[in-house]
C-alpha cells in the first residue's frame, strides 16, 4: 500500500500514513481553503487501507489548531477509523492535545464521545 506524505504549512496539517512503519499521524494546524479536497486523498486511503489493515493501527492526531470545516472532515477519518474497529480490527486513537489548551482537550473529549473506538487522550507541555 502506498505511503501519503504531505508536508505541514501554516494552513494545512503534517500528514503521514506509512502503514510499513505504522505511523498514522496527522498534525500541526488545519485550516486548508478547500478542505474538502485537502483531505479527499486521506478518505481515500482510509478506504483503501481498511480493507487489508495492519494488526493494529494507532492513529495520531496531535493537531495545535483547527478550524469548524476541517472538523467535519476529522469527523470522518474518526468514523473510517470506527468502521475498521466495528469489522474486528485493532485501532487505537491517540488525541495529543497542549496541557494549556483546555479548547483542544474538550475536541478531543467530544469526538471519544461521538466514535466508538478505544480513545487515549495525551496532555503534554509546551507548544
Amino acid at each position: 500500500m502506498e505511503t501519503i506524505k504531505i508536508l505541514g504549512t501554516d494552513d494545512t496539517p503534517h500528514i503521514i500514513l506509512d502503514p510499513d512503519n505504522e505511523v498514522f499521524e496527522i498534525s500541526g494546524r488545519s485550516l486548508p481553503e478547500d478542505v474538502t479536497s485537502f483531505y479527499e486523498p486521506v478518505l481515500t486511503w482510509l478506504d483503501e487501507y481498511s480493507q487489508s489493515p495492519n494488526k493494529k493501527t494507532v492513529f495520531t492526531f496531535r493537531l495545535v489548531y483547527f478550524n469548524t470545516a476541517s472538523s467535519k472532515l476529522l469527523l470522518d477519518i474518526l468514523m473510517k477509523l470506527e468502521h475498521m474497529h466495528e469489522d474486528g480490527k485493532s485501532v487505537l486513537i491517540k488525541w495529543f492535545y497542549p496541557e494549556d489548551d483546555e479548547d483542544m482537550q474538550e475536541a478531543g473529549e467530544e469526538y471519544a464521545d461521538i466514535v466508538d473506538v478505544p480513545f487515549e487522550q495525551v496532555g503534554y507541555s509546551g507548544s
